[in-house]
């Protein structure tokens, strides 16, 4: 895949945001954060928190009924869909909602198309982004003849070929086999160690524990919880309070008591050995 384009530093900036929908329902009361250009974050909570809303204002999808939302200088009141595109890439939860093209390779380059790319620009980028996600073979395919999971690589292919400084996955790894997961990891890491900023709304805690560093919080539309995800995933009980378990190696050490919570099997077991010594030494 070729370069990304070069853009200055984009943060993303919500200023008091509120949100009702046409029908009366509130989904964000007030919402105020700061995500760094290049981040990893993951916003977890429950069906109904506010996740998803608040991630559809970051590429104009959804305008603030109160406050703004910056996107570096960008106030995404002022900028079309189309345009924000150019920044910001958002995978859907769900494909079919994303998928418009009778190829896979066509689905794949209409992004960049839309971007005003070559056409060899638009073929380098669709043969990367199929490469990256393992499904080069299946260019000439309709999409609607692969299985929902492959449909869900596609549609991340899609925004991979933009090449965008921003890149959002909505439950990334929702139907996907453990050789999904671990191929969508992969890619979240490749993002990370290319300074994009990469956000996730995701109910699968431990996906969000081994490729997060920052976590947020949501419940009834607002932020319970902001900060480092060894610190929020940490806390049980805030958890509990969103229907939300903590990641399998921070229960376990809870569970036996050791002094940290780490998310890393490595961590673990140097806690865990670190644990052991000073019980000896006592």
């Amino acid at each position: 895949m070729t370069t990304p384009p070069s853009i200055p530093p984009l943060p993303i900036t919500v200023e008091d945001v509120s949100f009702t929908y046409p029908g009366g329902t509130q989904a964000l009361r007030g919402v105020t954060l700061r995500i760094a250009p290049g981040e990893a974050v993951a916003i977890v909570g429950e069906n109904g928190a506010g996740k998803t809303t608040l991630v559809k204002h970051f590429n104009g999808l959804l305008k603030p009924s109160q406050g703004r939302v910056l996107v570096g200088d960008w106030d995404t009141r002022e900028h079309s869909v189309a345009k924000t595109a150019a920044r910001v890439g958002y995978v859907f939860q769900n494909p079919d909602d994303q998928i418009v093209e009778r190829t896979v390779g066509d689905e794949v380059a209409f992004g960049p198309k839309q971007l005003g790319r070559s056409e060899a620009e638009r073929a380098a980028d669709t043969d990367a982004a199929l490469a990256l996600v393992e499904l080069s073979e299946y260019a000439k395919t309709h999409p609607y003849d692969l299985t929902a999971a492959q449909r869900k690589l596609v549609t991340l292919a899609s925004v991979l070929a933009m090449r965008t400084p921003i890149v959002i996955f909505d439950e990334p790894t929702m139907g996907q086999d453990a050789r999904g997961v671990a191929l969508i990891g992969g890619i979240i890491e490749r993002l990370k160690g290319e300074a994009r900023t990469v956000l996730t709304i995701t109910h699968d805690i431990d996906f969000c524990a081994a490729h997060f560093e920052r976590v947020v919080v949501m419940a009834d539309g607002g932020v319970l919880a902001d900060g480092a995800a060894a610190d929020v995933l940490a806390r049980a009980d805030l958890l509990a309070t969103t229907n939300v378990e903590p990641p399998q190696l921070v229960r376990l050490a809870q569970a036996l008591g050791l002094p940290q919570a780490p998310l890393t099997v490595d961590g673990f077991v140097e806690t865990l050995q670190g644990s052991r010594g000073a019980g000896e030494q006592g």
